[in-house]
């Protein structure tokens, strides 16, 4: 998500902190950069005009010129800008504030993922907000549309509408209105139509649903990846209904991201969700400011504890602890550890969302090293018996020519495991003092990945920019203490 255009500012932004002193022409210069890099984004021409002229009326203010870090006051006012043109500080979220059923109608183009936000907003509301919802298909043009739904409905435990062949889209939201009364529902979903393109005839058909229904909230789902024609789309639906709020689909797989910074400035309606995967439970509020902190490089730590907190059970996690105090921190435990990082997302996500570590996340894609060296930790272990899983002890070199031979290893690949595991089981006797993030900070702590994998830590051969003053283990140093001060200030 953003991968291109945050590369692009963050070596801009490199360039204006190596410098100590900046002139007027030195910002236009770099404001220039910026412009390109917003525009190859697919950033609206008008958005990315508007965004560099109030960031370079700024920028070129005495206030920077004369400052003693004037690299790092211009990325607080790009820092603060994006957060602007995102929507401001605070994400918008999803108001449920009203006499139940509330209604909240989903729109958007065939194939934008409309069916898969309906089912997992509904288990967002099921599961977050404790409240009991209802989904109902609106969709008679596409083939299986309803019945698609009814499956997703019973895979995140929400009900769906029973199907009526021939009832058109009306008629289902007036039944789903009555039913959702009936069953005492908190949140009524209507998953409307789509067509491949905005014509009179959707716009007709959402208008008639808009009168039956009136929705508290109104949702366009758009796909990101469609970039500009995502904002033309929103700006069409929001002509004709009134929208409330924006869905972005598919952000995962949009390196460019001009969708999300032109949709808010374009429709002055805000992005309220964000889709980031296929699962079901791949959705995430939209949050501005921590979106514009993981555009320019600086990690989004607040939403790796969230999913930590998500991911790590609290019972598994304690029981590790006591374990791990007790000294007993084994293979198995390691193997869980291995696999709660898979469940965050895996090493480029966790990557992605730590403070200075894009440097480090690139140098891990050139080496070649992915998602798949958890796989292969998790195969050597996997390749072990019980007795060597709880005691490592027991590995001599002929067990691990015989464990190397199971999971299509090398003997130095046990060899870096094992390092790692004692490495870990040191570090684990702080665990208590590491909060929600039990066993996730071990992995990030001195010696824990470094052991197993030297190109990715911060020492001899790691990443560049790791060792101290950096995040232990991972290489890539941390944001200068004055630009996160300069960050922190409103």
């Amino acid at each position: 998500m953003f991968d291109s255009l945050s590369d692009r500012l963050t070596g801009v932004f490199d360039r204006l902190r190596g410098r100590g002193a900046l002139n007027e022409q030195d910002v236009r210069e770099a404001m220039r950069e910026v412009r390109i890099a917003l525009l190859e984004a697919d950033v609206a021409l008008p958005v990315a005009r508007k965004f560099i002229d109030s960031v370079t009326e700024k920028a070129v203010g005495q206030q920077v010129l004369k400052s003693v870090t004037p690299g790092q006051q211009v990325v607080k006012i790009v820092n603060d800008e994006l957060i602007e043109m995102l929507g401001g500080d605070d994400a918008a979220p999803l108001d449920l504030d009203a006499k139940p059923p509330v209604v909240i109608m989903m729109v958007g183009l065939q194939g934008s993922g409309k069916t898969t936000s309906t089912a997992k907003l509904a288990r967002l509301i099921r599961e977050k907000h404790g409240k009991k919802a209802l989904m109902a298909s609106l969709d008679v043009n596409r083939p299986a549309a309803q019945e698609q739904l009814k499956v997703l409905g019973e895979q995140v435990d929400v009900a769906t509408l029973p199907i009526i062949a021939g009832q058109q889209p009306v008629d289902i939201a007036s039944r789903a209105m009555e039913s959702a009364k009936l069953q005492s529902a908190d949140v009524l979903l209507l998953d409307t139509a789509g067509r491949l393109h905005v014509d009179d005839a959707l716009m007709a058909e959402m208008k008639a649903v808009h009168g039956i229904a009136s929705p508290h909230e109104v949702l366009l789902v758009v796909d990101s990846l469609t970039g500009q024609d995502a904002v033309n789309v929103a700006q069409s639906f929001n002509e004709e209904i009134p929208l409330t709020g924006v869905i972005l689909t598919r952000m995962d797989g949009d390196a460019r991201g001009g969708a999300a910074l032109s949709m808010r400035a374009v429709t002055g309606k805000p992005i309220k969700f964000a889709g980031t995967g296929e699962k079901l439970d791949a959705i995430e509020p939209f949050h501005p400011s921590r979106v514009a902190n993981r555009i320019l490089g600086m990690g989004d730590v607040v939403s790796l504890v969230e999913k930590a907190a998500q991911v790590v059970e609290q019972e598994e996690a304690d029981r590790m602890a006591e374990r791990m105090m007790k000294g007993q921190f084994d293979l198995n435990d390691l193997r869980t550890q291995l696999r709660q990082m898979q469940n965050m997302g895996g090493l480029g996500m966790l990557a992605g969302m730590l403070p200075g570590m894009k440097k480090a996340k690139a140098a891990m894609q050139q080496s070649g090293m992915d998602d798949k060296v958890l796989v292969r930790m998790d195969a050597i272990i996997g390749s072990m018996t019980q007795k060597e899983r709880a005691n490592p002890a027991l590995l001599n070199a002929k067990r691990k020519r015989r464990v190397a031979a199971g999971s299509g290893t090398q003997v130095q690949d046990i060899n870096r495991l094992l390092k790692m595991h004692q490495e870990m089981g040191k570090a684990m006797k702080q665990i208590k003092k590491m909060g929600g993030l039990k066993g996730l900070g071990a992995l990030f702590g001195k010696g824990g990945l470094d052991a197993a994998m030297p190109g990715l830590g911060g020492g001899k051969g790691g990443m560049p920019g790791g060792g101290a003053g950096g995040l232990p283990g991972m290489g890539g140093g941390q944001i200068p203490p004055d630009l996160q001060n300069l960050l922190n200030k409103k």
